[in-house]
């Protein structure tokens, strides 16, 4: 019976209960081993030794038994502190199970000694009652075959086993080691079992291991497994040694994870996470930094590829990251890093040096010999780097930041160029170096590309500057007592000195931006300008900054308005300065003039600008005679003028010539200060290059003109109509017969036909009208009426369809006013030969007008029958209806009939689908409503009669509801009729 109250034995007697298993308990050693019922088994083990059967299902009985007797077995007489050291073994019943349960698996395994299944299961027995309960954990899906090793962690790191409970390491140290010895004996036996190797390596995450054991001999337990196992199976010891170091911390987690990168470098960003994680107590930032930027350099070569998908830029932002934390433990201090860049540099100049010389020969004496070079190391056909001090962890030597960030960094990735220069910066500002920062972010600003960059980098720097300003506004505002007035005003003096290099920063800010742009492009003249703009006031900053951009651009590579920058420069002397105030200066304007003339501009207008400014500059100043001369000078007709105005293999002076811009000004000179001969010469030397367009043509005309030379001006005219065709020729000729017409009247009649006719010879179709138009008039007005009307008439079939009928309304009016009625009969009827259908409607109904006015009824009606095959009854009511009033005022009961039947015919006619559906458009557009819309009848004919007759009958198979409003809509359209005329004879359209 347990004892009332719980009992708290000492760490002796506790420990004296121990070991169970050694020696390896026998009946003769402990006679509670075999009770009277296990005879039967033992005898039966003794018939039987060899017999693997009879071993397994002895001890699986004597595992059933034990499980019974612990279960029935009372509560402990322990503290549950006690029970909780002795876990498993805390109880009686579990100790005596674990001796009954050992001697049968030590008796079987004398038998079979190299059985995995017995081995396995005697170790698992033995782990349960030292390590505990192990909790089960459910997995979903299976594993891959061979994973990657970043995954294998994971995956192993989920999967590492747990206990409930477990024997304390210092009170069961005995059966601690116990369990050891056994998986010494079992791997003796199996050593290439992973199974039995991984079962022994999961004691030692047990949180209950004895530190005897699960150091030293852990690490000396997983390196056997390495050399034991082959290969192939390496990778799951790996992962758990792996887990197992990173649990360990320290300098174990360095020693392994080195041994493997130099396997497999897959993992090594998991390892620099690991040292430079918070709660590692001995953070190894050079180390991780080494790491991170061999990552960089092998990824940028493409020897390495991110498990976790990151790029090399990312991998060196990593690196910045580490230099920017770890300032002081990383990056060399100012001395070092001077020194170490002279050295780099005199290694450069040395190797710039070598490459220069001469190659030697390859052969002596005419026989080949062979070279050979310094040893190269390979692996997989692929030279290896040389050996670098800066990838190596284990070097104590720390790094040059600079020239790291400059090749590894600037020279690589020039669109992170801000980022790079920024985190460069920071190393320095974290070492207190604060004067190679801010040379480190002037040297940035100085060489960035992109406005991106360059804010980057500004804003980084104007908050350094406001750090280090409120810094000392700080020590004066708070002084440590062991200040003295010196420091102060030292420290005053220091002050005023960052406030005006700060104003003085932002002061530059927007030249800053501008040497960004220009850097990216400097053949940008837009930036220049705004250079120039920027300097303001001061001349000589502005002449300098013109200057420079007129030797740096490229001409053929400069964007939009290159020229202005010449004609600009030119302006800022001729005006005196961007003030004004200075006198003057034309010759060195001329200069700069004379030195655009000679640039190879991208086209020819631009030197042509150029030419002309020169000219106006001369003429604000009043040098008219030198306007002209450097007019003269820039229109030189060279010999051979067969040149190709647009051919940009020349250069711009030898097609500068043929540039209209150039001698329209030049014309408008002469035309304001030289004579009328000098003025026709430089226009006839236009017309002989070809150049003229029709504007030249117009004004060289009009110059004539004004200057009374009549007939030259219309041989101007004549020039240009054989230079152009039409439609340009057109309008000069719409000139050129106006103006011969209000010079001449009536008094040269037979020039001006001429005139008309020669107009009119090419002239196509749809420019001919006016031409005609003003024809006739002309020989209305001064000519003859008989001649105008067969202008007319030759104009109806010379000019476009599309303005034939008011041609015809033209000639119909004209006819008209000059012969009367009568005589329009045979203009009407060829017009409805020539129209289209849709005018010939139109032009029917004013002819049959015109027949009922002369009273030609009976004309007028067959009239009204030949326009209605062109009138769709739904498309065009109002010729109907007028047709209807028509026989309504002058016809009888027959000639409505026949009126109602053609007009049915003419709608079965037109009745087709398109025709129904355009109908219906013109319908709807009228405002009115399409009655028929909802259901299309099948036979287009019976839809036609019932339309025509008005809904009167409608067919036997339409719906009762249908026909009903059918018959609804013939009630409503009676009364409208009779409404329309009382004395109407109403006829049935069926009576017919």
């Amino acid at each position: 019976m347990p004892a009332a109250v719980s009992q708290n034995p000492s760490l002796e007697s506790l420990t004296s209960a121990f070991p169970l298993t050694f020696p390896v308990p026998t009946p003769t050693t402990h006679h509670d081993l075999v009770s009277t019922k296990d005879l039967h088994r033992e005898e039966d083990l003794l018939r039987n030794p060899f017999s693997f059967r009879h071993w397994w299902t002895a001890i699986q009985n004597v595992k059933e038994a034990s499980a019974t007797e612990q279960k029935t077995e009372g509560p402990s007489d322990l503290s549950p502190d006690v029970a909780a050291l002795l876990g498993p073994l805390s109880s009686p019943a579990a100790r005596k199970s674990l001796q009954r349960q050992v001697y049968l698996y030590e008796a079987a395994l004398a038998q079979f000694p190299g059985s995995f299944k017995l081995w396995k299961s005697y170790l698992q027995t033995r782990m349960s009652f030292v390590l505990g309960k192990r909790i089960q954990k459910k997995k979903a899906g299976g594993r891959k075959k061979f994973p990657e090793m970043r995954e294998a962690l994971e995956d192993e790191k989920e999967d590492l086993e747990q206990w409930e409970g477990g024997l304390d390491g210092v009170v069961g140290w005995e059966e601690w080691k116990l369990l050891i010895a056994t998986f010494e004996r079992a791997l003796m036996w199996l050593p290439r079992m992973p199974r039995l190797w991984l079962l022994y390596l999961s004691i030692f995450n047990h949180p209950f291991c004895p530190p005897q054991v699960s150091h030293t001999h852990a690490r000396r337990t997983f390196d056997r497994a390495l050399r034991t196992l082959p290969p192939s199976l390496h990778g799951r010891i790996w992962a758990r040694y792996l887990l197992w170091a990173e649990a360990k911390g320290g300098a174990t987690t360095v020693a392994v994870y080195r041994r493997y990168l130099a396997v497999d470098p897959s993992v090594t960003e998991r390892y620099t996470a690991i040292l430079l994680a918070p709660s590692n107590p001995d953070p190894r930032p050079l180390e991780a930094a080494k790491l991170l930027l061999s990552l960089a350099r092998k990824a940028s070569r493409g020897e390495y590829t991110s498990p976790e998908g990151k790029s090399p830029y990312q991998l060196l932002g990593e690196f910045l990251d580490v230099v920017e934390q770890y300032a002081e433990e990383v990056g060399m201090d100012v001395p070092d890093t001077i020194d170490s860049n002279d050295k780099i540099a005199k290694a450069a100049e040395e190797d710039a040096a070598a490459s220069r010389q001469p190659a030697e020969s390859a052969s002596v004496d005419g026989k080949l010999i062979r070279f050979a070079g310094p040893a190269v190391s390979t692996k997989d056909g692929k030279l290896i780097p040389p050996y670098d001090e800066d990838e190596d962890p284990r070097s104590p030597r720390k790094l040059n930041v600079e020239d790291i960030v400059r090749k590894d960094g600037l020279d690589v990735y020039k669109d992170q160029a801000g980022r790079l220069w920024t985190g460069l910066a920071t190393f320095w500002i974290k070492r207190g170096e604060f004067d190679r920062a801010k040379l480190t972010f002037e040297k940035g600003l100085a060489s960035v590309l992109t406005i991106r960059d360059f804010t980057q980098i500004f804003d980084a720097y104007a908050e350094f500057s406001e750090s280090l300003i409120s810094a000392l506004m700080e020590s004066l505002a708070n002084p440590d007592e062991d200040e003295d007035e010196e420091d102060v005003k030292e420290t005053e003096k220091e002050l005023d000195t960052k406030m005006k290099e700060f104003e003085e920063l932002m002061d530059r800010r927007p030249f800053l931006v501008n040497d960004v742009l220009l850097r990216r492009n400097p053949n940008d003249v837009q930036e220049w300008e705004k250079r120039v703009a920027l300097w303001g006031e001061n001349d000589e900053k502005v002449a300098e900054t013109y200057t420079e951009a007129l030797a740096i651009i490229n001409p053929r590579r400069a964007t939009a308005n290159f020229h202005r920058l010449y004609i600009n420069y030119a302006k800022f002397y001729e005006e005196g300065g961007t003030k004004g105030e200075a006198e003057a200066d034309l010759d060195s304007a001329r200069r700069i003039f004379d030195s655009a003339t000679k640039v190879n501009f991208k086209t020819v207008d631009e030197l042509a600008e150029v030419w002309c400014e020169w000219a106006e500059m001369e003429i604000r100043h009043e040098n008219y005679d030198e306007a002209i001369r450097v007019m003269q000078r820039a229109a030189v007709v060279p010999k051979n003028t067969k040149v190709n105005y647009f051919d940009h293999a020349l250069p711009v002076q030898a097609r500068l010539f043929k540039s209209l811009k150039l001698w329209s000004f030049y014309v408008d000179l002469e035309e304001s200060l030289g004579t009328v001969e000098s003025t026709k010469a430089v226009y006839d030397k236009i017309l002989d290059l070809r150049i003229a367009n029709a504007q030249i043509i117009v004004n060289y005309a009009s110059f004539l003109e004004e200057n009374k030379y009549y007939e030259e001006s219309f041989k101007v005219y004549e020039r240009g109509t054989e230079l152009f065709t039409f439609p340009v020729s057109f309008e000069i000729w719409n000139i050129y017969l106006a103006k011969f017409i209000k010079r001449y009247g009536g008094s040269k009649i037979e020039r001006a036909r001429d005139l008309f006719e020669q107009a009119l010879e090419k002239c196509p179709p749809k420019h001919c009208k006016p031409i005609f138009l003003m024809y006739a008039t002309y020989e209305e007005e001064h000519g003859l009426a008989k001649r105008a009307m067969s202008i007319y008439d030759r104009a109806t079939n010379a000019v476009a369809d599309e303005d034939k009928f008011e041609i015809f309304t033209i000639y119909i009016a004209k006819a008209t006013s000059n012969y009367g009625l009568p005589a329009t009969r045979p203009i009407y009827e060829r017009a409805l030969e020539v129209l289209p259908d849709k005018q010939t409607a139109e032009m029917c109904l004013r002819f049959a007008s015109m027949e009922r006015k002369l009273g030609e009824i009976d004309r007028a009606r067959a009239i009204y029958a030949h326009a209605s095959q062109f009138c769709d009854p739904r498309v065009h009511p109002k010729f109907w209806q007028e047709w209807n009033n028509f026989e309504i005022e002058t016809g009888s009961e027959d000639t409505f009939r026949e009126m109602l039947r053609i007009k049915r015919s003419v709608q079965a006619q037109f009745n087709t689908e398109a025709s129904y559906l355009a109908a219906q458009m013109a319908a709807k557009q009228n405002g009115q409503e399409a009655e028929q819309e909802a259901a299309a009848p099948a036979d287009a004919m019976a839809a036609a009669e019932r339309q025509a007759a008005g809904g009167a009958k409608a067919p036997a198979f339409v719906s009762a509801k249908q026909n009903t409003n059918v018959r609804v809509e013939a009630a409503e359209e009676r009364p409208a009729a009779a409404q329309g005329n009382e004395d109407e004879i109403h006829i049935s359209d069926d009576e017919d």
